[in-house]
């Protein structure tokens, strides 16, 4: 009788999905995002399972944080984003399937107000790499 092979576990899908946030939240560090916040999703919506919410001091570095950031993704993921709002870059909305970020100018941010919008009964975990 053959003995029985087991195979190494498989990574889960959870292994990418954090992989991704960790990538986002080190992203955003590099580039000095303001009040990045994190929302954890997973299990309270289907839309996503992190939504990251930061803010640039003007629209060029709104702009240059969502470039950059689109670019990191596919090149260190291989994975393409959708970007919505880039030529205004008042409010650059990132989805990345698994983690969706939304990039504010400070103004714009208070306006709309998400972290409230999407507060569940736990209030939103500023980010571990939190902008200085």
């Amino acid at each position: 009788m053959p003995e029985n092979d087991t195979a190494p576990p498989t990574k889960g899908a959870a292994e990418p999905v954090e992989a991704l946030h960790e990538l986002v939240l080190r992203s955003l560090d590099d580039d000095q995002a303001q009040d990045v916040v994190t929302i954890p999703l997973s299990g309270k919506s289907s839309i996503a399972d992190h939504m990251v919410i930061a803010s640039g001091r003007s629209t060029r570095q709104v702009a240059s944080m969502a470039q950059k950031l689109q670019q990191r993704i596919k090149e260190d993921l291989g994975r393409t984003v959708r970007v919505e709002g880039l030529p205004i870059a008042d409010w650059v909305l990132i989805d990345a399937d698994d983690v969706i970020v939304h990039l504010f100018r400070p103004e714009v941010r208070t306006f709309y107000n998400l972290e409230r919008m999407w507060a569940f009964e736990e209030n939103a975990a500023p980010a571990a790499t939190a902008a200085r």
